[in-house]
């Protein structure tokens, strides 16, 4: 009897062996053994999505080299040569002077947000009430550029953007287009430190111009309608725009041409990598961000909280019914 029932019990332990193996919350996950090479863009202002999606990616198994930070050029020729695998920080249309050196080796895959970015130039509203500026062209007169000249060379002074970004090619051609090279001087230092100098000289009673765009920390420090405005670029026969934004209330003029598109963020990933990792792929054409979201983290990072890890960590947590739809959807998709 006691020989029987020895026997018994090693049957049930095997089959509760097999049992266990075979069950589906015991199966591998589809990127164990992968390894991620992440890229990341420059401005620190979409390091908050890029490891939100990082995180994503190591619950599905995948180990993440990176994300490695470079400017936006640089990525799209690693991540079409495969040097890198992908990054979350594409914005179009405003990069899409960048295709023709991924297309065919690598594709735009879903949204981390849609529309959601607005982009254009401000104006402290006390100058934009003081000198009447509508847009760009209020520049070339001689009282606004003396007004707004903060380092002597007779122009006005704009934060503009470092080299190789898509906003600082938008920007050297809106100054050709517009005629604009003898008026305004684009500052091209570091975006965060520029920034932080004008906010210094606003907050010390001088007038600033500045190129911005939205989700920012910029627009918490400095508020529309509060104490800047958003300003048109000028009509000019031959120059194509955006189409101008409608019900902007913190714009000088209703409609507002910003001269630059609502982007989209979007995900970009080399095409070899996704056909293998079919889980990567699913995962990007799912996950959503709301930029009220990233405009928040944004904020909290301007003040003083860079713990990017732990805020992409509490946000995962706070949507964790949608966040495991998409992992689910993940693995599915990788059977």
């Amino acid at each position: 009897m006691a020989k029987a029932i020895r026997k018994f019990a090693a049957a049930a332990a095997l089959t509760g062996a097999v049992l266990i193996a075979a069950s589906p919350s015991f199966a591998a996950e589809p990127g164990e053994g992968v390894t991620i090479k992440m890229g990341q863009a420059t401005w620190d202002t979409g390091w908050f999505h890029s490891e939100i999606y990082s995180q994503l990616f190591q619950k599905l198994g995948y180990k993440v080299d990176g994300p490695t930070t470079l400017d936006v050029p640089a990525f799209y020729q690693s991540v079409a040569f495969g040097d890198l695998d992908l990054w979350v920080n594409g914005w179009f249309p405003l990069h899409d002077t960048y295709k023709p050196a991924f297309e065919g080796s690598a594709s735009i895959v879903g949204a981390v947000a849609e529309k959601g970015a607005l982009q254009g130039y401000l104006v402290d509203k006390a100058a934009a009430d003081e000198f009447g500026i509508k847009s760009l062209d209020d520049f070339k007169r001689p009282e606004v550029k003396e007004a707004f000249d903060r380092n002597g060379d007779g122009k006005a002074d704009l934060v503009a953007c470092p080299p190789g970004w898509g906003c600082e090619i938008k920007i050297s051609e809106h100054m050709k287009d517009y005629e604009l090279e003898d008026a305004i001087n684009p500052i091209k230092a570091g975006y965060s430190a520029s920034m932080a100098d004008a906010v210094a000289s606003y907050e010390a009673g001088e007038h600033i111009l500045f190129y911005t765009w939205t989700p920012n920390w910029t627009v918490n420090e400095l508020q529309p309608g509060k104490d800047v405005m958003w300003i048109n670029v000028p009509e000019r026969e031959g120059v194509e725009t955006a189409p101008a934004v409608t019900g902007l209330d913190t714009c000088v003029s209703d409609p507002c041409s910003m001269g630059f598109a609502a982007a989209d963020i979007n995900p970009v990933a080399n095409n070899a990598f996704l056909e293998k990792n079919p889980a990567v792929k699913a995962l990007l054409e799912e996950v959503r961000i709301p930029v009220e979201d990233i405009y928040a983290q944004n904020a909290a990072m301007n003040a003083g909280d860079d713990d990017v890890k732990a805020q992409a960590t509490a946000w995962i947590e706070k949507h964790q019914d949608d966040v495991n739809k998409w992992l689910d959807d993940a693995r599915a998709a990788a059977k």
